[in-house]
């Protein structure tokens, strides 16, 4: 079993401040693992797929006065008929017990949790693999990109294509199909596929409907599906003040699979920054198109940056993404903090490390690894 320090003190801090702490992360990015890895001797283990749970757990008072141990791990608990119930009266009536319920997507996708337990639990959203765990994980950074960030997938000796199908046909069943009610997996999985393909690219929907043969209604609905379960990232553009930035076509991330027909390095870089962070839920995507964009860029259709973070209202983290440091050459960033002047600038690649301040005109910039990113 391999260790999850990040993780497992995530875990720990968000108990100090309330006494449920709700893990959620797309289908065997490791949240039974790392529930597991708490420790036997100090956690009761609770998997909720088996029938028997139903019974154990039908009156709570009498089954968390039996419990005798610190923590209770209530794995899949979507499973149950009435899981929040069962959390409520935990949280409530057992404050001392510390208890760690999983699942894969947001409790507010399930109608069996109309009570969303506010002010009782604090969410830890577990992603795929971060960059700063390939070493623990003992995997270089080429794996992560061929292979794709699922600890299975990315600890395999070789790519093996049944093994994503499987995992696409267990998604769908336990997660889609239960929470809600698709019924072509077909129609699903070629929906998915096609944004796997345009990963770290702008997602247009009405081109992605006519692309796959759907309707828009229907790609529009299956993308919430794939965000609430979080298979995709839609990171949706900055709008800071009216700058002629694109407001409204997000760029589609998936982080979750390797994406066979990726559309080059550059976009494997941005992707995998943003998988690897663990701060994709702070970033926006910021592509201002300022007046003079065409002058200053000699010609060329506009200027970008990759990411932002904004902090305040007025101080945004600007952050672009590399291979290769050398071939940044700041004029996009020299644009854009015309308009947004204030805000510390990132110059994020494999080969940032140690971090290191670069001068760019007047600019300064941080170049480093996703690790020293920080929201």
């Amino acid at each position: 079993m391999i260790k999850r320090p990040f993780w497992l003190r995530r875990i720990e801090e968000s108990w100090t401040e309330a006494p449920i702490a709700w893990l959620c992360g797309v289908r065997r990015c490791g949240k039974t693992t790392l529930a597991e890895s708490l420790g036997k001797e100090r956690i009761l283990y609770v998997n909720c797929d088996l029938p028997a749970v139903e019974d154990m757990t039908r009156d709570p008072q009498l089954f968390f006065r039996s419990c005798t141990k610190p923590v209770v791990v209530f794995d899949e608990i979507h499973q149950l008929r009435d899981p929040a119930r069962l959390l409520k009266i935990g949280a409530d009536v057992f404050p001392k017990l510390k208890i760690l319920a999983t699942g894969s997507s947001t409790l507010a996708a399930s109608k069996k949790f109309r009570d969303t337990l506010t002010g009782r639990k604090r969410t830890i959203h577990l992603p795929p693999v971060l960059w700063g765990e390939l070493a623990t994980f003992g995997v270089p950074l080429p794996q992560r990109l061929y292979h794709g960030g699922l600890p299975a997938a990315l600890l395999a000796d070789a790519k093996r294509p049944a093994l994503y199908r499987e995992w696409m046909d267990s998604f769908f069943a336990r997660d889609i199909q239960r929470l809600f009610g698709f019924r072509d997996l077909n129609r699903f999985s070629a929906l998915f596929e096609y944004v796997l393909r345009q990963s770290g690219g702008q997602l247009e929907i009405t081109k992605t409907a006519a692309s796959v043969g759907i309707t828009r209604p229907t790609v529009e609905s299956h993308l919430r599906a794939l965000e609430i379960t979080h298979a995709i990232t839609l990171v949706r553009p900055f709008h800071g003040g009216g700058q002629k930035e694109i407001v409204k076509m997000p760029r589609s991330m998936a982080s979750t699979l390797d994406s066979s027909a990726s559309r080059g390095v550059g976009i494997r870089c941005d992707t995998t920054i943003l998988a690897c962070s663990g701060n994709m839920w702070f970033w926006n995507i910021c592509r201002p198109f300022p007046r003079n964009a065409r002058a200053l860029l000699a010609g060329q259709s506009g200027c970008e940056v990759d990411f932002v973070m904004v902090r305040r209202r007025d101080q945004v983290d600007a952050i672009e993404c590399k291979w290769d440091p050398g071939a940044f050459d700041g004029a996009g960033l020299k644009v854009f903090r015309s308009y947004y002047p204030k805000g510390r600038n990132f110059l994020v690649s494999p080969s940032g490390d140690p971090p290191h301040v670069r001068r760019y005109g007047r600019l300064e910039v941080t170049v480093c690894t996703p690790s020293e990113l920080h929201p």
